[in-house]
């Protein structure tokens, strides 16, 4: 499964700002290449926490190593 998400950078008054609206997921860097960075670790721990989330509360399953619905 592939997901898709808008990715917004621009710079601020000191640092350059990096964005994923549809995730409400904001961040920063000394350049644009450490904002990109950031938002990626940002997005990998921000999807990892809804998948715990949603495995927590028996939304969903793990069924070889795929989550799928409970």
């Amino acid at each position: 499964m592939s997901m898709k998400f808008s990715v917004k950078i621009f710079k601020g008054e000191k640092f350059y700002v990096a964005r994923v609206p549809e995730l409400g997921i904001t961040t920063q860097g000394k350049t644009k290449a450490e904002a990109r960075k950031n938002l990626r670790e940002a997005i990998q721990v921000h999807l990892e926490a809804m998948a715990d989330y949603a495995i927590e509360h028996g939304e969903v399953a793990i069924d070889e190593g795929q989550l799928v619905p409970a």
